[in-house]
């Protein structure tokens, strides 16, 4: 039988700052190797410091900066702009519903305050909050804190990064090109909810795995996310288990 543990709404407290910190520690390392490859990757692509902490602070949009700046055209058309804003838009759309399913947290705050909270979402700061959101948590503080953290360091973490652009020019030398694809497997295990809802994440995989091969440029990050989305909007809820609590 599970345990329903009542969710109490969102309130603010600064002794949730620490607790949130040390909740995504974990996830620094990797966010400073992620934003220090980024700022290797402009600099390869002669983008200027300035603006690459521009982007930085503005866009935040982590692996949807990296698949931007690898497609950057020579030269900015109307289609081209149109490409990178679906491309961006896609990669991004994760956001939507990870915000969504915070709206029973944050949903009792002033709007000003509940929407800039959620500026702050990334993948790791979401499933750390959520975590502890289900563990009965409500200090908003616990989330925005590590949000900020994280924040500070991708912003801060391009630097380094694109000075030391020539010696990071070939990822594969400090393992940099592992970063990305450790990250978000390393995420897909506290996700994990059986081999019945990983259905989706295999036919994503799948597809986009295929149309890389077959079809050059980027058409697999839609792909694969169109696929997948799909898959799991046709299956069915399987039926509740004999005694489980709601």
């Amino acid at each position: 039988m599970t345990s329903h543990i009542p969710k109490a709404p969102a309130y603010w407290a600064r002794d949730g700052i620490l607790p949130g910190v040390i909740a995504i520690g974990p996830l620094l390392p990797g966010t400073l190797a992620f934003g220090m490859a980024f700022g290797a990757l402009c600099a390869q692509k002669h983008f200027t410091l300035a603006e690459v902490e521009v982007m930085m602070a503005t866009v935040y949009g982590g692996l949807s900066q990296f698949v931007a700046v690898q497609a950057w055209p020579e030269r900015l058309t109307p289609s081209s702009i149109a490409a990178l804003a679906l491309l961006t838009t896609t990669v991004n759309i994760r956001f939507v519903l990870m915000t969504a399913t915070m709206q029973p947290w944050f949903g009792n705050l002033p709007p000003w305050q509940a929407y800039s909270s959620m500026l702050l979402v990334t993948d790791g700061g979401w499933l750390a909050a959520m975590r502890y959101r289900e563990h009965g948590g409500a200090n908003a503080w616990f989330y925005v804190g590590g949000g900020l953290v994280l924040y500070a360091l991708w912003v801060v973490a391009a630097i380094p990064g694109f000075l030391l652009a020539e010696q990071l020019a070939d990822p594969k030398k400090y393992g940099v090109d592992l970063v990305m694809p450790a990250f978000f497997a390393a995420m897909l295990v506290p996700a994990w909810k059986g081999p019945r809802r990983a259905l989706p994440w295999a036919v994503s995989g799948a597809v986009a795995v295929a149309i890389h091969a077959l079809i050059p440029g980027w058409w697999f990050i839609i792909a694969g996310a169109l696929s997948g989305a799909i898959t799991a909007g046709l299956m069915d809820e399987p039926p509740p288990r004999h005694g489980a609590a709601s």
